[in-house]
């Protein structure tokens, strides 16, 4: 089982303490958490410029600092009702090999620490995007799907996003 440079079948017991970082997020009330590499900066919900005929939870593209990156609803993305935009609602930008994307999440809540201990493997798959949540993390009184985004985004999603992103010239420096 890997999520994004975890890997827990492959798990040594000589490597028993290692530590994952791992970037918590809300998404309605439900926790989870994605590989803290791959998290390239969190940012306040900026102007979205939304694109015609793309799928409902793809919400458009944004200026970051000059360069044009895709912004996703996650919660849509899993079939999840939307919410409203609050104070807390945030863009986590994801870099995703070598792509930067923005995933819109409720709430950003820390950033963890866990032990291989902690990671336990899921007993279901999701319905859509087998794979999708690869552990389940017991964090004091509460549970958080480890989220592997990889594949949760279906590849020819990740090519049009790729595509997007070389069509797409950066916008003039600030």
């Amino acid at each position: 089982m890997t999520n994004e440079g975890l890997s827990m079948e492959s798990a040594n017991p000589k490597k028993a303490d290692q530590v994952y970082k791992l970037l918590n997020f809300s998404l309605r009330s439900e926790e989870y958490a994605i590989a803290l590499v791959k998290v390239r900066e969190v940012i306040a919900l900026p102007d979205i410029t939304p694109v015609p005929y793309m799928p409902s939870h793809f919400c458009g593209i944004m200026n970051l600092r000059g360069q044009v990156v895709s912004v996703i609803d996650l919660r849509t993305m899993l079939k999840m009702e939307a919410t409203q935009v609050a104070g807390e609602t945030a863009v986590i930008i994801l870099c995703i090999d070598g792509l930067s994307l923005g995933v819109i999440v409720d709430a950003v809540n820390s950033v963890l620490g866990v032990h291989d201990a902690d990671i336990h493997p899921p007993d279901f798959d999701v319905r859509d995007k087998p794979g999708c949540i690869t552990g389940i993390i017991h964090k004091d009184d509460r549970l958080v799907f480890l989220l592997d985004i990889g594949e949760t985004i279906a590849p020819h999603e990740l090519k049009a996003l790729r595509i997007t992103a070389v069509n797409n010239k950066p916008i003039a420096a600030p």
